[in-house]
């Protein structure tokens, strides 16, 4: 029930805007996903085909270095950062990067689990990025280079050198396809397609630079590794890992999604065509931020400014005098309202993030539904505020 507040006229076509895994690309059917070998091995030569076509497309697409190597591995964007982490850490310090829950929990990895000498963290609040001109580049890096749970970006790679001796560990799961990575500065890189491109979930990619792989087959970690995380044999990077032979049994009909996914995106422009939809859903978000006073971007720079997974805070005066769990449970009524009006789904802060509103805006989501959607979200507010 709402106390004598109009509702817009206009919905969103399209109500999911999750941060993964996010919505749909426009015009996705089941039926776009017949020719998955379901039923069959993947190690099959149809299956060893659909791998590897996922493979190419991928450096296609993303513009990956020829002498990089790109891998399907198990468990998602953690399963591969994670692979990266066991399997490379450990030879030199490490300067560990978090300014929000993910980027903390590999801290924690580092810390806790590896309990690595050496290991220095450098932090921020949500909203903020660290000092990256405190960075050590002897040493290895890890972090995320865009924090999904905040929305704070790195704004480029100018931060990183060419000439580092350490190895550069880079979570990018809500950044590819949207941002440009710049390869020649980063060493690892993952992502999981579900994140990034509405892909089905459980799989995620490994990227490795010809310097990671030097690594690989020169360094032996002092800690047993888990045979999803092996990726030497005999001293020997396993190369089929990088050509569509998978550690373990990966899902053809999630294959089969990604790949429609990556077709779409090359009959849009490829990456080019992917960023200037991000950029430009982006720009209806914060087009509505310049014009309303409820609300402010939880990123204070406007360059660090995620163009994917856009987290906002209500800076209301009357809802910011409120205690901080009070404060919390106006965001979350706000969030069940649009669910309930199914306009919106899924756009509540993560849960270890400050209260506020988290909306997905990679290219996968129409400007027209942003559009629709701020409407309802100045109708949410003022709905709640009249309960105070």
């Amino acid at each position: 029930m709402t106390i004598g507040i109009s509702k817009p006229d206009v919905r969103p076509a399209n109500p999911n805007f999750s941060s993964g895994p996010c919505s749909k690309r426009p015009g996705w059917s089941l039926e776009g996903l017949a020719d998955a070998p379901l039923g069959r091995s993947h190690r099959a030569k149809v299956g060893k085909a659909k791998l590897a076509e996922a493979i190419d497309l991928t450096r296609e697409v993303l513009k990956v270095p020829a002498d990089y190597r790109i891998g399907i591995v198990p468990a998602s964007d953690t399963g591969a950062v994670e692979m990266a982490m066991w399997s490379l850490l450990g030879a030199r310090p490490v300067d560990m990067l978090a300014w929000e829950s993910f980027g903390s929990g590999w801290v924690t990895d580092v810390l806790k689990q590896l309990k690595l000498d050496g290991a220095r963290k450098i932090e921020a609040p949500y909203g903020e990025l660290p000092d990256l001109a405190s960075v050590d580049f002897s040493h290895d890096v890890v972090f995320t280079w865009n924090g999904t749970t905040s929305g704070v970006r790195v704004p480029n790679a100018d931060w990183i050198p060419a000439d580092r001796e350490g190895l550069t560990i880079c979570d990018a799961t809500s950044a590819a396809f949207a941002q440009d990575l710049e390869f020649s500065k980063l060493d690892v890189v993952t992502f999981s397609w579900q994140k990034v491109l509405g892909g089905e979930a459980a799989h995620g990619v490994l990227i490795l630079s010809p310097r990671a792989v030097e690594r690989l087959e020169s360094y032996v970690p002092s800690w047993p590794l888990p045979k999803i995380f092996r990726m030497t044999k005999g001293g020997k990077l396993i190369e089929g890992i990088f050509k569509g032979e998978t550690i373990n049994t990966p899902s053809m009909l999630c294959v089969e999604d990604y790949l429609d996914a990556l077709k779409w995106s090359q009959s849009i422009g490829g990456l080019e065509g992917l960023k200037a939809r991000a950029d430009g859903n982006l720009k209806v978000l914060a087009d509505w931020v310049e014009k309303t006073n409820w609300v402010e971007f939880l990123a204070v720079e406007p360059a660090t400014r995620s163009n994917t997974s856009v987290c906002f805070k209500v800076v209301d005066p009357d809802v910011t005098a409120l205690p901080a769990d009070a404060q919390a449970a106006f965001a979350k009524a706000m969030v069940a309202a649009l669910d309930a009006e199914g306009v919106a789904y899924d756009i509540g802060a993560y849960r270890d993030a400050p209260s506020g509103l988290r909306i997905w805006s990679g290219a996968t989501i129409e400007a027209s539904d942003l559009e629709a959607l701020v409407a309802w979200l100045d109708w949410a507010f003022a709905d709640q505020k009249a309960r105070l």
